[in-house]
């Protein structure tokens, strides 16, 4: 008798092994399956939250099968304690294997709201965005001017929160005082800036920042990134520049960023300064002379006089033959690539052409003509603005 039941017993025992052994090889399965979500989601996990709360809102918002798979696969590869608080973009079929990965990994959020300090050329602006899982792409909820407008409730509310995400972008053309003074004015920064970047030095890109980051520390950074872009442009310039070093094209590079707001005419742009540095001709550029008066403190705000375009100052290129003693602003990645690889053409004018664009020309009769088009145009849009 005691055979028959020592006998059963081991066949419970590997009827219960087979079966314990087909539950767990279903469960990796179901771990690593593509999951039931259909739409993009933006998962909340707060301070303090566990894997427990993550997987039952998970659960709730359909997006894995099963809670229980979902924690129980978190801990078989360790992954339980390493969860992180944040918003995190979910894509659909995401797997809860994939899904743990996003919210264990750390880093920055994927999703959620962000707050972008915007810094321009003739002013600093603050935009509260909110991305749209179903589209992927960011909703504004409000902007503002510091200073001018009132500041939107939901931009406390945003600075507030733990997992909104904060970024500096930095537009082409700005100067380095124009970025100093706004980091300034960044109230998540932390820090004095003890002294001005050089100007040139610094790259336009967006830059993501903490609440607490040293304002130093985010010029350093901006420094770096743009002397990654000067070396690489430098490797990259056409050995027949007129140009000796590094410097002298950021100067020119920076010189191009302030005289056209259009992509497609930077490379040409830059031929004409290179046709008249070859030539020997003054370079005869107004945001030179801009810079000259405002030394980059600030935008002029009115036109040039005749005394200033005479008057003579390192940066006055209708005065001085050659390239300003510094650049005249922070150029970005494509005028310094149009600086070291210009376009090849006769071109030593240019003028605005009404389109936002420039009439280039070889001659200046040809010039000429096009100033007269220009003049017509300016009447015309003053005359349009006084009725």
């Amino acid at each position: 008798m005691w055979r028959h039941i020592a006998s059963n017993a081991v066949s419970f025992l590997l009827v219960g092994l087979f079966l314990a052994g087909g539950v767990i090889l279903w469960g990796k399965s179901q771990y690593s399956a593509e999951g039931p979500l259909e739409q993009a989601i933006c998962l909340q996990v707060e301070r303090g939250s566990n894997m427990r709360r993550v997987s039952e809102n998970l659960a709730d918002q359909g997006a894995v099968s099963s809670a229980s798979i979902f924690r129980i696969g978190a801990d078989y590869t360790d992954k339980t304690n390493q969860l992180k608080a944040g918003s995190f973009l979910v894509q659909p079929a995401s797997t809860m294997e994939e899904i743990v990965e996003t919210i264990t990994k750390g880093g920055a959020s994927t999703c959620g709201t962000e707050v972008v300090y915007r810094i321009g050329v003739n002013r600093v602006s603050v935009q509260v965005r909110e991305l749209d899982p179903a589209t992927d792409r960011f909703v504004e909820r409000a902007q503002f001017v510091p200073g001018v407008d009132e500041e939107p409730v939901i931009y406390g509310e945003m600075k507030e929160k733990g997992d909104t995400r904060f970024r500096i972008a930095l537009a082409e053309g700005t100067t380095s005082w124009q970025v100093t003074e706004a980091l300034k004015g960044i109230e998540v920064l932390e820090g004095d800036v003890a002294d001005v970047p050089a100007e040139g030095a610094l790259a336009p890109d967006s830059y993501e920042v903490r609440p607490g980051d040293d304002r130093t520390s985010v010029l350093a950074r901006m420094e770096s990134a743009q002397e990654v872009l000067i070396g690489e442009a430098w490797e990259a310039r056409d050995p027949d520049l007129p140009i000796d070093s590094p410097e002298d094209l950021v100067i020119l590079a920076s010189i191009v960023e302030k005289e056209t707001g259009v992509a497609e005419e930077r490379r040409q742009v830059a031929s004409v300064f290179v046709n008249r540095l070859n030539q020997g001709m003054r370079l005869q550029t107004d945001p030179t002379v801009i810079y000259g008066i405002t030394r980059g403190e600030g935008v002029l705000g009115r036109g040039l006089r005749r005394s200033e375009l005479r008057r003579e100052t390192p940066w006055n290129t209708y005065v001085i033959p050659a390239l300003p003693p510094t650049p005249i602003a922070n150029p970005g990645r494509a005028s310094l690539m149009a600086a070291a690889q210009p376009d090849e053409t006769p071109y030593i004018f240019f003028v605005a052409d009404g389109t936002g664009g420039h009439a280039f020309a070889e001659t200046l009769e040809e010039h000429n003509a096009n100033v007269a088009v220009w003049r017509r145009i300016e009447a015309e849009r003053a005359e349009q603005e006084g009725n």
